[in-house]
């Protein structure tokens, strides 16, 4: 037996609770799946209000920057105050969002709606990542990619149900998916109990914060953190790219219809699934700083080849692209909390913002450019982003907080 091992606590703290963790993933499902459906309808959208590539782009800013300006701040905050049943709180708001863009009379009142739904993102990722990292046990990537994998799935189905649903029956049928948020706060109540009475005693203890927080000086802290801020622009600028211009892209290049296009959006969110879960489970087991190293720049190639193929090898190459690129995300987390295990909220809270906020100003910028060029020079730009995984080999290997913990205890 390890002499490190703490004894009930310890062992308690050592066992994934799977159950905690489904809960949140189907949660975190139907959270992206609504908040999918904005990006999905922007077709319909521009048809219905006349808007440019500016105007969607915009659209995206607002929901994506609302999300990012609110989510280090929530996390931060619950560190220090944690507050379990904010989840079903954040839902709520959510919910409202979803009623007002199937309603809305105006671009203004768009803007809006887009906004209530960032809100709702902004309580549920970083205090669901919390949730995630208290039931994981001995096995936080895992955990942390079942939870971002339900964010995967959903938003992969968001594009089919807008293809299928909204696209039949109208803006206003975005109003019947709000009984998928009422049934998400519903679940998040249950899971904020379990938080409270349970969740909590599975994090380390403000009074530890210095023993968890000892294996690295200052500097190697905040080398690998300006490391991960421009791992996380690569990445989202991105998937800002595809997420809200892949089908103007199929479109304008092959004229496709808009539900195959969808339907294209679909396959590669669902390989973004994928390469989530993998890459938490690789992350146990193979260390973070690998998995880092290759997500980002081991999907150049296929970057570099997207703009230049027809439109069956465009969809096959979605998939590695969207596979391989995901596989970042629960690693750079995990990666994260390692580094300050006592601040599991803020880093959750940063990573998750920016991830949001900087999809937002790609999305943004992305649609300006699109305007001002065209939409196949978007990809030819995009498409050189991964270069930046290079940087990833000046982060230092983590050590996990236990091992930190056993070094400086006895």
């Amino acid at each position: 037996m390890s002499a490190a091992r703490a004894p009930a606590a310890g062992d308690k703290a050592a066992t994934t609770t799977f159950s905690i963790i489904a809960a949140i993933s189907v949660c975190h499902l139907l959270n992206d799946m609504l908040q999918s459906l904005l990006p999905a309808i922007y077709p319909i959208l521009r048809e219905n209000y006349g808007l440019d590539f500016g105007q969607i782009g915009i659209l995206t800013f607002t929901f994506q920057f609302t999300a990012s300006l609110l989510q280090p701040a929530v996390g931060f905050y619950t560190d220090r105050k944690p507050l379990p049943y904010s989840l079903a709180a954040g839902m709520g708001f959510t919910l409202v969002g979803l009623l007002i863009l199937s309603r809305a009379g105006s671009y203004s009142i768009l803007l809006l709606g887009a906004a209530l739904i960032g809100m709702g993102s902004a309580v549920l990722h970083p205090e669901s990542s919390r949730v995630a990292r208290m039931a994981s046990g001995d096995r936080p990537g895992l955990a942390q990619a079942l939870f971002q994998v339900g964010g995967n799935v959903g938003s992969s189905l968001g594009p089919l149900l807008a293809a299928f649903v909204v696209l039949r029956y109208g803006q206003t049928s975005v109003a019947w998916f709000a009984a998928a948020a009422l049934f998400a706060m519903i679940l998040l109540l249950r899971v904020g109990h379990w938080y409270r009475h349970h969740g909590l005693g599975r994090l380390p203890h403000p009074t530890l914060r210095a023993v968890a927080e000892s294996g690295y000086s200052r500097r190697e802290i905040r080398l690998a953190l300006a490391v991960l801020i421009a791992l996380v622009l690569s990445k989202f600028v991105y998937m800002a790219a595809m997420t809200s211009y892949y089908m103007f892209y199929l479109i304008d290049r092959f004229a496709v219809s808009v539900q195959n296009a969808q339907i294209h959006l679909f396959v590669f969110l669902a390989a973004v699934a994928f390469g989530t879960v993998a890459g938490g489970t690789l992350g146990d087991r193979f260390g973070r700083k690998f998995v880092i190293w290759f997500s980002i720049l081991g999907v150049l190639p296929f970057t570099l080849a997207l703009p230049h193929v027809n439109l069956f090898w465009t969809g096959v190459l979605s998939v590695p692209i969207g596979a391989i690129l995901a596989s970042a995300f629960p690693a750079i987390v995990v990666y994260g909390q390692e580094l300050m295990p006592a601040r599991v909220g803020t880093v959750a809270g940063l990573f998750f913002g920016l991830a949001f906020g900087l999809g937002a100003l790609g999305a943004a910028a992305i649609g300006e450019v699109a305007d001002q060029t065209s939409i196949r020079q978007v990809f030819l730009l995009c498409s050189v982003l991964p270069v930046l995984g290079l940087l990833a080999g000046l982060l230092p290997r983590t050590r996990p907080a236990d091992a930190v913990a056993a070094g400086s205890g006895t």
